[in-house]
């Protein structure tokens, strides 16, 4: 597609993907400008904007930095605390794509820049189908990132392009340094930027809840089996770190935020079929209210067929075989069974 007369303007973070990204689109003719929005009050949120500078300076654009601490504080590091604070396991990606990404960024963009396009370096694929933009996947299959795109609708998805749909990884990493990009030795950036290492998610909730001793209970007997320092440091389906002896492996099936219970059990006791989605965002308008999906309740696993029904502001799920790890507060999102395009997700309960 040529951009000429067209103006993008290329979400940065510094890093190889978005980098590649506005070289591309100035290739093929945009008038092109940088945003890079500053997330947080650390040195490592300065050095992302630092870089994102010396990669618009090589490039030749020019770059726009957009303070939305504020923003990104309550939509992104309240809600994630919170979630943990009530038992549940948050998704910060998304929040922050819905709110930050295509919130305050996309704005600035398309209003006050007047950009006719925005531009991200996610492997995504967006496509006119039948009066409605839809999300596909790239082409590089390792790289999903539809699930973290769940809750963009049309009004962002009309004015959004992803220059490095068609190209996988590995090509993109050999344009970095045939462009001679400063970022071209970066690593992949860090899931939780907030949490800048070596800090864990861990050592963060410990820092910000303290110790909160409570029980381990058996799921099938309601047996104690020992204490734990705090609900917020499990996840549903955590085996790791739970150092319980028992005879048999120990998962975290269940956990009681409000009782400060974590349930443990046995690697059958953490399946299930059936769950239910709340915060719906589809990404058109469905046309019917029950059908079938392939269906991904968090992001590394690999999506299941599962029957979909709308029931009021819930989507009820029913897998055709039991999944593990049904965990409240992640995002469970539903595929085409067809071509593989996204439908929509919400929250799971």
């Amino acid at each position: 597609m040529s951009g000429m007369n067209k103006k993008a303007v290329v979400a940065m973070s510094g890093g190889v993907d978005s980098s590649v990204a506005a070289k591309l689109l100035l290739d093929k003719g945009y008038e092109v400008a940088g945003i890079t929005g500053k997330m947080i009050n650390t040195p490592a949120a300065q050095k992302i904007c630092e870089n994102s500078k010396r990669v618009a300076d090589k490039l030749g654009i020019k770059l726009h930095i957009l303070d939305v601490t504020e923003d990104f504080q309550k939509s992104v590091v309240e809600y994630f605390e919170n979630s943990y604070a009530i038992g549940q396991t948050p998704n910060p990606c998304i929040m922050c794509n819905q709110f930050i990404k295509w919130g305050r960024l996309f704005d600035y963009a398309t209003e006050i820049l007047k950009a006719d396009v925005f531009a991200t370096g996610h492997y995504a694929d967006i496509r006119f189908d039948n009066g409605y933009y839809k999300l596909f996947p790239a082409r590089d299959v390792h790289k999903d990132q539809l699930y973290f795109l769940y809750r963009l609708g049309q009004k962002q998805l009309s004015k959004t392009i992803f220059p490095l749909s068609e190209f996988d990884k590995t090509e993109v990493r050999q344009m970095a340094f045939d462009f001679d990009l400063p970022p071209k030795d970066s690593k992949e950036s860090q899931d939780i930027c907030f949490i800048p290492k070596p800090d864990t998610t861990k050592k963060y909730l410990l820092n910000k809840f303290g110790i909160k001793s409570g029980d381990f209970i058996e799921i099938g007997t309601g047996k104690k089996l020992g204490r734990h320092d705090g609900t917020y440091l499990y996840t549903i389906g955590q085996r790791k770190g739970v150092g319980i002896s028992a005879p048999y492996p120990l998962y975290v099936v269940d956990i009681d935020a409000e009782q400060n219970i974590v349930y443990l059990g046995k690697d059958e006791d953490n399946y299930k079929s059936r769950l239910a989605l709340r915060d719906i965002n589809f990404v058109y308008p469905p046309e019917i209210s029950e059908y079938d999906a392939m269906v991904k309740i968090r992001y590394n696993m690999q999506a299941q067929k599962a029957k979909c029904k709308i029931v009021e502001d819930l989507i009820e799920i029913e897998f055709y075989e039991p999944v593990s790890s049904v965990t409240s507060g992640q995002s469970g999102v539903m595929y085409d069974i067809h071509d593989g395009h996204l439908i929509g997700g919400g929250i799971v309960i």
